[in-house]
């Protein structure tokens, strides 16, 4: 019943319904994907910071890398590419850690342009939709005159039915992009918190 109610909604509201249904279906491929990647990505830096300074302490500068690598993740990965840079200059190690921090960020990015896509071109389909819905309408008006009203009615539906496909396709690819970015922007903070960490550190 539900399929055939669905399949009526998207013949109702013709063409543009379907390209809907492609944006939502790569707006729930790409909020899987990237919600999954992002939350593996993010490692809570304090334990590693705390395993760090020991090493540190103890002039164990490879196994302090080798614990970064084991670590990973984008943190891992900025200090570990940091640590290389010793026994070089402050400057070196801190552009090192940048360069990583934020290639990693643009990796973990990836992918999130198609949710601000659907987000703002679904609703312009919609709208689409129902210019076009008008249109059949008042064609119809003219073709038939108000002797068939359920002609005019279709056209209405059509409009009414893709204004609405549009904002239920848009709502959550927003919601999903805004949260997703939330998590990075917390991901931004760790990292800037542990690159700074380490320098303080080395710098003692």
């Amino acid at each position: 019943m539900a399929e055939g109610t669905m399949l009526q909604l998207m013949n109702e509201g013709g063409w543009v319904m379907w390209v809907l249904l492609l944006f939502s279906i790569a707006t729930v491929a790409v909020g899987i994907e990237r919600t999954l990647v992002i939350q593996r990505a993010r490692v809570e830096p304090r334990p590693l910071l705390r395993q760090l300074d020991r090493l540190l302490s103890a002039h164990s500068i490879s196994d302090a890398i080798q614990l970064c690598r084991k670590v990973g993740g984008p943190i891992g990965h900025m200090l570990e590419g940091g640590l290389l840079e010793l026994p070089k200059n402050r400057e070196r190690v801190e552009e090192s850690m940048e360069t990583v921090a934020l290639a990693d960020l643009r990796k973990l990015r990836r992918g999130l342009g198609v949710l601000v896509a659907t987000a703002t071109t679904a609703p312009l389909l919609g709208f689409l939709g129902t210019v076009t819905g008008m249109m059949s309408s008042f064609q119809a008006l003219v073709d038939a005159g108000m002797s068939d009203p359920a002609l005019v009615a279709l056209g209405i539906k059509e409009a009414l039915t893709t204004t609405a496909g549009g904002l239920i396709v848009a709502v959550p690819a927003q919601l999903l992009h805004q949260a997703l970015n939330a998590r990075l922007t917390l991901l931004e903070g760790d990292l800037e918190a542990a690159a700074n960490h380490l320098l303080k550190r080395l710098g003692d």
